[in-house]
């Protein structure tokens, strides 16, 4: 019976993975994948590439083929093999990827001149935020933040993973659906990540917290929830991510900065757009919550007097 029930749980997993990989299409696939589409002569010529993508996502098709070292239609010839219709779709994954890949160095390098004034590089990691913020509300469809408050409130429990910086964001939206009385709880530490994922099935709602390649606690543990049924929502900042893979939904917040860490104000807006979201999704249940914690916010031995 148990065996049943666990080869009928993969194939659920296995159906919904195919159902992802479509909807993220080639550039949600993963480098393996797309290294597996090639013979092993032609893997060896595009894996400089496709491990230091930073280098040469800028290149023409004739710029990179004289790197690689080979012909300009071989070249495009191996990117096409690779799944991709047009040399730019290609380069547009090479930048994810490159987003993906970023590490603190890379980031301090890629600022404005090392002797520039320190205002200037204030003022840039402002600049920075703003364009961050301006493209999460280019992009954010608000009737899906709408159903993802609709799916909280349906959940049977509701599971916030995050580790490393990202667990400021989960404590965050942890603490505020909390007193909206949902029933969730959190998994920041990857002991944590193991166990409250082993647990979680149908019924029960996920969100996953990670960006740039994604912390390995928070991807296993998602990959977990995601094959015992469990309904994944990712947050992170490009669909190379294997949050955006393993998500049966994916919302992207940049997290660019001129600095060695990233920027969470567009992550963190992201977040409280959902909790206003929840908070107005049962108006009536949110003001009765309130009331209740009322006379403690007034008199409260939490609040200094």
């Amino acid at each position: 019976m148990n065996a049943t029930c666990g080869e009928s749980r993969k194939d659920v997993g296995d159906d919904r993975m195919a159902k992802n990989s479509t909807r993220l299409g080639i550039e949600g696939a993963s480098v393996a994948t797309l290294l597996s589409r090639l013979k092993p002569k032609r893997q060896e010529i595009i894996r400089p590439v496709i491990e230091h993508p930073r280098d040469y996502v800028l290149l023409s098709v004739r710029g990179l083929a004289k790197k690689l070292g080979t012909e300009p239609a071989t070249t495009l010839r191996i990117i096409q093999d690779m799944g991709f219709s047009a040399y730019r779709k290609f380069q547009h994954y090479l930048h994810e990827l490159s987003i993906a890949q970023a590490t603190p160095l890379d980031l301090m390098k890629m600022t404005s001149n090392g002797d520039s004034d320190i205002p200037a590089h204030l003022r840039e990691a402002l600049d920075r935020d703003s364009k961050n913020l301006q493209i999460l509300r280019q992009g954010l469809d608000f009737n899906k933040i709408v159903g993802l408050a609709k799916k909280l409130y349906e959940a049977r429990r509701i599971l916030i993973m995050g580790g490393d910086l990202a667990r400021n964001l989960a404590g965050f939206l942890h603490y505020n659906l909390m007193l909206l009385g949902l029933p969730v709880f959190t998994a920041l530490s990857p002991g944590e990540a193991v166990h409250a994922t082993r647990t979680v099935n149908k019924g029960d709602l996920v969100i996953a917290i990670s960006f740039r390649r994604g912390l390995r606690q928070t991807v296993e543990g998602l990959q977990q929830a995601h094959d015992n049924g469990a309904y994944c929502v990712g947050i992170t900042d490009t669909y190379v991510s294997p949050i955006a893979r393993f998500s049966d939904e994916c919302f992207l917040a940049s997290i660019d900065s001129p600095s060695f860490g990233g920027s969470y104000a567009a992550p963190m807006t992201l977040l409280n757009i959902l909790v206003v979201a929840c908070a107005h999704f049962r108006r009536d249940r949110t003001l009765a919550l309130l009331k209740k914690a009322e006379k403690e916010q007034h008199a409260g031995f939490r609040w200094y007097s």
